[in-house]
């Protein structure tokens, strides 16, 4: 579902001429160390009072994959990519440092001693405050992912031209 450069997706529209502050993260990497950023930052905004919303795209899709689903795509190359790059967020990898998932062991560990939520926990308290989660249509397509691939309470795919929209008076951020 394309939409055109004057129309946005419901529930963006919605909001769009109140008089209130904007942030809006355009995460572009699925790796742990930026998921986490992304998140927090999102859930702050909006925990203070700014309408948040957070595209997903590229690798950055991969987060909203659910943790049940292992592979997907409708071609071999698509099916080679998912299998490469697990989606959801009990299986993100660490940008740097990885070591065969030893880094990622590390970090978690750290994060739950010092009492930083997941990002699955991230993604539920985003809901829970009403940040808008955007996934790209066409990355979803470019990757062959379905709606069913996805966790629940996302809003509807959008573009480019949705994401450049809400951009507007706003503070962006690229994660």
């Amino acid at each position: 579902m394309a939409t055109t450069a004057t129309e946005l997706t419901p529930a963006l529209e919605e909001e769009r001429d109140q008089d209130v502050k904007k942030m809006v993260i355009m995460a572009w990497s699925g790796d742990l160390d930026k998921v986490w950023p992304t998140l927090i930052l999102a859930t702050t905004g909006a925990a203070m009072g700014m309408r948040t919303t957070v595209f997903f795209t590229f690798w950055g899709l991969f987060p909203l994959v659910r943790n049940d689903v292992r592979l997907t795509g409708e071609n071999w190359m698509q099916k080679m990519l998912s299998l490469m790059n697990r989606g959801g967020t009990e299986h993100l990898k660490l940008g740097k440092m990885n070591f065969a998932g030893a880094g990622r062991r590390m970090m978690k560990k750290l994060a739950k001693q010092h009492r930083l939520a997941s990002p699955t926990e991230l993604l539920e308290m985003a809901r829970d405050l009403g940040v808008h989660l955007v996934p790209c249509q066409m990355t979803m397509e470019l990757l062959g992912l379905t709606r069913e691939d996805l966790i629940d309470g996302l809003d509807e795919p959008a573009g480019a031209t949705t994401a450049l929209l809400e951009s507007q008076d706003a503070i962006t951020l690229f994660i």
